[in-house]
């Protein structure tokens, strides 16, 4: 008997995709001059856009023979996709280990333990000399991953399959909601998986949208001075194998300050508990659209959602012992006129 809707799913692998995109209504004044629409992956099975590619990436490894029942998946992560590859891992049978560090959020560590996911800490002291741990993270995890008999180490940092899911899905996701394609496109870099895939997708079909590339400061992909930071899921201290000058036309840094606050501003004026990414993400896309004055339809890409933040950034004891002040509703309105882009390597012309 075959399946009577496309709901009925044969397990959490299946059940990614098509989530809200909610309009900004209230969150600042060019709300009502643009149309930003933030397309909520938050709302996706372990509440990050990370479940497409950890699906994406087993699914593959499972079709070309690189785990078979009882293999173990190895990974490091700071959050999302460990949590993401452990959902999945405990829906298809596989063992996994996540490489985590002293920035992993106590509720994201309950998280992964919660699915059965085994945690390997990496000490602060394997942190580079701007404090970053990604790359002790990445060595721990291919050692591991050469110890263990049939273990299979994803490395979302560099493999090149990463970027394929959203432009299979996430890009067509996009031009279907728009009839089209949107003025804008605002996305968070990280591994550049998501940027990567959705550029590709757009640059053929519809290069006349824009694809606004955000990252925190501090972080070393577009090549700004690097210093430390407390944001999760964005910044690295090295650039992705998968990131290109080409694939964006203008590219943010925000704060942790910045970023954090419009984070509060978005669950107290739109309803909406995000992680620190989301709010780097917006505001940048709200600097954006100040630099037009015809109306722009922006869709920006929300990477996920706030619990796993709650003992972060939305703990007023965790931000003061952080030194974090958060901007009050003048000072973000402030804040985001006073965000330019910035130059990235290789693109010569960052203006309008």
């Amino acid at each position: 008997m075959g399946k009577e809707s496309s709901l009925l799913c044969d397990d959490v692998t299946e059940a990614i995709g098509n989530v809200p995109i909610v309009r900004l209504n209230r969150l600042h004044h060019l709300c009502q001059t643009h149309n930003l629409y933030l397309k909520l992956e938050s709302c996706l099975p372990s509440g990050s856009i990370k479940d497409k590619n950890a699906a994406y990436l087993v699914k593959d490894a499972e079709k070309n023979g690189f785990i078979t029942p009882g293999s173990t998946i190895v990974e490091s992560s700071s959050g999302n996709f460990g949590i993401a590859l452990a959902t999945v891992g405990a829906a298809r049978g596989y063992q996994v280990i996540i490489v985590v560090d002293a920035k992993t959020p106590f509720p994201t560590r309950r998280m992964l333990q919660a699915y059965g996911a085994k945690l390997v800490d990496v000490p602060l002291e394997a942190a580079d000399t701007h404090g970053s741990m990604q790359i002790a993270r990445m060595q721990k995890a291919q050692e591991l991953a050469s110890q263990i008999p049939g273990a299979w180490y994803p490395c979302q940092h560099t493999n090149p399959r990463n970027t394929d899911v959203h432009e299979i899905l996430t890009a067509r996701e996009i031009e279907m909601a728009f009839g089209g394609a949107p003025d804008a496109i605002a996305i968070g870099v990280s591994t550049a998986g998501q940027l990567a895939g959705i550029s590709r997708y757009f640059r053929e079909k519809y290069p006349q949208t824009r694809l606004i590339a955000v990252d925190i400061a501090g972080s070393t992909i577009f090549g700004t001075p690097p210093h430390a930071y407390k944001m999760t899921g964005l910044g690295l201290s090295f650039v992705p194998p998968n990131f290109e000058d080409k694939m964006l036309d203008i590219a943010y840094t925000v704060s942790d300050r910045l970023a954090f606050s419009v984070c509060h501003a978005l669950a107290r004026q739109e309803g909406l508990l995000l992680g620190g990414s989301t709010g780097a993400i917006v505001a940048a896309a709200l600097a954006d659209a100040s630099r037009y004055q015809t109306p722009q339809q922006m869709l920006l890409l929300n990477p996920d959602r706030g619990d796993r933040y709650l003992e972060t950034i939305y703990n007023p004891t965790w931000l003061e012992a952080q030194g974090i002040e958060l901007f009050s509703s003048s000072q973000i309105v402030a804040a985001i006129a006073a965000l330019n882009p910035v130059i990235v390597r290789g693109l010569s012309d960052n203006s309008q």
